[in-house]
């Protein structure tokens, strides 16, 4: 045999050459394609950077933001479910543009009789329904919900002209709104308060027929402004109903005038305590703010039950005042129950507080405050120091609704106190979501309008995070259970979702009004990306520097998905358009399994296969450079070396491969006495890691991760070798179930063999 020596990296260029070197015949081409790789760059889905908003993901140096500033007297009638208002708005124009016209936000007018949000869905008879669902449907007569605007006024009394289109009304300028000019104008309104506890409106009041109250949470209750900014101009699409919101930044003064035996809070910082507080409620408030441990009542169960018993025709008015915040909302009854604790946010005290009827006892009292400082430390560990001087959690019959520093919460035990562990944990979680919605979209204040996951789903990744926390932080709160119960955040349990009807299934990048299953598509699945680019793809190191990198800068802005984007690899240096791609703007899912193996012996001499290729090309071994041959085992080995052990061939092989090989490669050479060839394929669209658990006769294991880039070659299948010592015997594809794949069949060599759901019906009738 030739005895010329050669390197490895020598022997297979030459190779490859000899492989490659046939052309293509001009009738075997297939037609030419654009780029198809989900792993191209993001261009045609991004907008160019410009001054406003840079490549890396940061406001660029002409960012601007509007500011909005409130002046409101608001009366709220309690006996007839009326609430009024007069407000002032300063406008500040931080825009290069001169404006025409001002876009207010009307979203009472969804429940206005005249609304079209009722008549968007198709509909069809129902063979049956509950006598209380079929009377609202068809019996009812509609509520008469909406604002009934008054006055819209200039700063001098002057009537200004306005139009109002469903849900957003125009305020027409007499001249236009030059770039950092200002404009104040005034409105009156009023409206009817609906019954939140019907079609669960986010904003109203429950009767509580056994003692003739009502517990109100009023939210969306004023015209407020829309944005305007350098992506939408106008932000003024209108609200169906599932679209939430997009508001400027402002300050606010609001004084609420109620019944004075009400319990009222709100956005903001109480101004008047000592005008609206008992002298004991004084000294239990100052209580308060040195309580880190534990929460104190202001007011007890025994003092809201007793005030149940009245209705008082005084009025008392409390006053607030909030800086920098996009919205403002508040909740009043003389049923509530009042506690707060202090917790320490950097160098500043945050007050924790709760407000709730008995009716929340005594799940509320045991849990909601805690739930409350529990999520102010986990979401500030994960963004910034939560800035607000409260967190308030209300308690509401069906509702999980935010505002600024406030927010509504479901969870009722059993009219006899008992409650099960569902009705805890559910209690729980909403209270953490709904906190946690200060951070998104209060503080990282993206368009809600338009693309739901930027709030919704970060909040519900990180709301996964501290329920986690929680239940390592409060053990016995979850005992007997070993982890807190997430509904969301863990690859598995979206699965159901991701492998379903694909006709009901939309992209996360899409407007909410326009998705089947938003619960799934803005909260679960988005949560579910992320907790997997933390947990599988990043690590959690790089994803928590480049997360918390985009709270940061992006804090009392206006982010869009790109600013998101580009941040999280600005941060990271991890390239992640193909996961953006596939998790965001498709549909595709997950499904990577193993779809063959082949076992090789290494020789000096061509096997069949190689064989067959030489003699295509006229080819014979002393045409070639000295090659090392895999053969496969089955059917592909020379005659003289079928049977043997692979320790017989060893000795031979060894002193041919140190024939041929430099010094260093020498010294590096292993013995390997098994080669595999592995095949992989992955009938889902999204790539992922390839994460292997290969399993050896001895009984050892090897964990091995092949990064996602494996597939960015070949999207249907790759191949792998695998060089070992020991006699492979086993094969699980994501073996912890991280990747959320929808089917396992697949997954494992040898195949398992999986019940389908006739057999797993028929052990369980044994059973």
């Amino acid at each position: 045999m030739n005895k010329i020596k050669y390197g490895f990296a020598s022997i297979f260029f030459l190779f490859a050459t000899v492989m490659t070197a046939q052309g293509v015949e001009q009738n075997q081409r297939a037609p030419g394609h654009t780029n198809l790789s989900k792993f191209k760059q993001m261009y045609e889905e991004f907008a160019t950077p410009n001054s406003y908003r840079s490549a890396s993901g940061t406001p660029g140096p002409d960012y601007y933001q509007q500011q909005a500033d409130y002046k409101m007297d608001i009366a709220l009638d309690d006996r007839n479910a009326k609430i009024y208002g007069t407000e002032t708005i300063t406008y500040t124009n931080n825009s290069p543009d001169a404006l025409e016209f001002l876009w207010l936000q009307l979203d009472q007018n969804v429940r206005a009789k005249d609304s079209k949000s009722p008549l968007r869905e198709g509909s069809e008879v129902a063979l049956t329904e509950y006598p209380s669902g079929f009377a609202s449907k068809y019996l009812k007569e509609p509520f008469d919900g909406g604002f009934k605007i008054e006055y819209v006024k200039d700063d001098s009394g002057k009537p200004l002209s306005f139009t109002v289109n469903q849900t957003m009304m125009r305020v027409d300028l007499p001249q236009p709104l030059k770039s950092k000019a200002q404009i104040s104008f005034s409105l009156k309104w009023w409206y009817n308060i609906p019954d939140h506890t019907i079609n669960r409106a986010r904003s109203g009041y429950e009767y509580f027929p056994k003692d003739g109250n009502r517990a109100f949470v009023i939210a969306q209750f004023f015209p407020r402004m829309a944005v305007y900014n350098d992506v939408e101009g106008w932000q003024n699409h209108q609200f169906w109903g599932n679209g939430e919101f997009a508001l400027p930044f402002g300050d606010y003064e609001v004084n609420i005038t109620v019944p004075a035996d009400h319990i009222l809070d709100a956005t903001g910082e109480l101004q008047n305590r000592k005008e609206v507080f008992t002298k004991e409620m004084m000294i239990r408030y100052e209580e308060a703010k040195k309580s880190y441990d534990k929460p104190v009542f202001i007011v007890t169960q025994a003092e809201a039950e007793a005030a149940e018993q009245g209705f008082s025709e005084n009025k008392k008015t409390w006053k607030f005042k909030a800086k920098n915040v996009r919205d403002f909302g508040f909740a009043s009854s003389r049923k509530f129950i009042w506690d707060m604790q202090a917790v320490k946010m950097g160098n500043r005290d945050v007050m924790a507080i709760s407000l709730y009827p008995k009716e929340g006892n005594p799940l509320w009292e045991e849990y909601s405050t805690k739930a409350v400082a529990h999520t102010l430390k986990t979401y500030s560990k994960h963004t910034f120091d939560y800035p607000y001087p409260k967190a308030i959690s209300v308690h509401a019959k069906n509702q999980g609704m935010e505002y600024p520093m406030i927010c509504w919460n479901y969870g009722r035990p059993n009219e006899d106190g008992s409650y099960s562990e569902r009705i805890k944990f559910g209690m729980i979680s909403v209270i953490i979501h709904e906190v946690g919605h200060n951070f998104f979209p209060m503080i990282v204040n993206s368009d809600e309008r338009q693309w739901a996951w930027m709030d919704e789903g970060l909040d519900t990744f990180v709301q996964y995070l501290t329920e986690q926390a929680f239940g390592e932080e409060y053990p016995e709160a979850i005992a007997p259970n070993k982890t807190y119960p997430s509904g969301s955040g863990e690859p598995r349990k979206i699965v159901p979702y991701m492998s379903g009807d694909q006709s009901t299934i939309s992209p996360i990048m899409s407007n909410p009004e326009n998705v089947y299953q938003l619960g799934a598509n803005a909260y679960s699945k988005p949560a579910t990306a992320l907790n997997i680019l933390r947990e599988t793809i990043m690590g959690r190191e790089l994803f928590d520097y480049a997360f918390k990198t985009y709270a940061q800068r992006w804090m009392f802005k206006h982010p869009t998905p790109e600013d998101f984007f580009r941040t999280m690899e600005d941060a990271s240096a991890v390239d992640l358009d193909w996961f953006w791609r596939s998790w965001f703007y498709t549909t595709d899912y997950v499904d990577i399994g193993v779809k063959g193996i082949k076992k090789y012996y290494v020789s000096d001499k061509p096997g069949k296969e190689m064989q067959e290729y030489m003699a295509a090309r006229n080819l014979t071994v002393a045409d070639l450079v000295p090659l090392v041959f895999l053969a496969e085992e089955d059917g592909d080995i020379d005659m003289d070396l079928k049977g043997k052990a692979p320790s017989e061939n060893s000795q031979a092989l060894k002193e041919f491969m140190m024939d041929n090989m430099t010094v260093e490669e020498r010294a590096a050479v292993k013995e390997p006495k098994y080669f595999y060839e592995i095949t992989y394929d992955k009938p889902g669209g999204i790539p992922m890691p390839l994460i292997v658990e290969y399993s050896y006769a001895d009984g050892s294991k090897e964990n091995i991760t092949y990064p996602p880039e494996i597939w960015r070659k070949n999207d249907a299948e790759v191949k792998v070798v695998l060089p070992t010592q020991n006699e492979l015997v086993g094969i699980v594809v994501d073996p912890k179930a991280e990747t959320a794949d929808i089917d396992t069949s697949n997954n494992s060599w040898p195949r398992k063999e999986e019940k389908n759901d006739f057999e797993r019906f028929k052990e369980n009738i044994k059973g």
